[in-house]
């Protein structure tokens, strides 16, 4: 494990009840199904497919991928036991197991999975690039990624740049990219996007209706950045 993943990993120990509790609130919730639904859109999972989550957290999304398809089996990695736990915790009903692993080294052969996903682990690793390419070499011909990450272009990750340099110890350890910076570490065709268009003390339900016109007018300064490709 690097230096920097180590220490990702003492960070991330001490979160999986905060990081719960944030997507219970009511600004939350809506933050949590616009993240999925984009998510869900762009992996588009099948029946009986083997997929892999990188930075799987505490499977905040797991279970959402688990009831868009019959019958799939999720591997899900992470630097953090505790989070891992609690993940597991949440999907005994369905096929899920755990591995404490780095992005920048994931523990499988070339091909192993049918699609690969990460949500918002990206911006916790300083080579973006290997881990890209390690994702897409644990994917088969054909497969789908799809890797989230915070938007440089966010009002939200001026925020958090404001945070950080105040102290904030999660978003000090993090890395903000903008879409022009993600598309190039793929030399194929991507697709990307962006959700949560609204500032995160927004009234929910004009949340709801903020989102639908930043989707709608394919704005690329939401806060969460999407991008999806086809390994070859």
């Amino acid at each position: 494990m690097t230096g920097r993943a180590s220490e990702d990993k003492a960070l991330f120990d001490e979160w999986p009840e905060r990081y719960d509790q944030w997507f219970a609130t009511p600004i939350g919730k809506v933050i949590k199904a616009c993240e999925t639904d984009l998510l869900v859109d762009l992996l588009a999972p099948r029946d009986g497919e083997l997929l892999l989550d990188v930075g799987c957290g505490t499977g905040i999304f797991t279970k959402e991928i688990f009831q868009a398809a019959a019958a799939l089996s999720i591997v899900g990695m992470d630097l953090s036991l505790p989070m891992l736990q609690r993940v597991a915790h949440k999907t005994h009903d369905f096929r899920f197991s755990g591995v404490v692993a780095d992005m920048l080294q994931v523990p499988f052969g070339d091909e192993t999975f049918d699609r690969v996903y990460s949500m918002t682990a990206l911006e916790f690793v300083a080579d973006a690039q290997q881990a890209i390419d390690e994702l897409t070499r644990v994917t088969r011909r054909g497969g789908v990624i799809v890797v989230t990450t915070l938007n440089s272009l966010s009002p939200w990750a001026h925020r958090r740049k404001e945070k950080a340099a105040a102290g904030h110890s999660l978003f000090a350890a993090m890395t903000f990219r903008s879409p022009e910076e993600m598309s190039r570490l793929v030399p194929g065709p991507v697709r990307i996007r962006t959700a949560v268009h609204f500032a995160k003390d927004e009234n929910p339900h004009r949340a709801r209706e903020l989102e639908r016109q930043g989707r709608e007018e394919q704005r690329d300064t939401g806060a969460m950045l999407a991008m999806s490709w086809q390994r070859p």
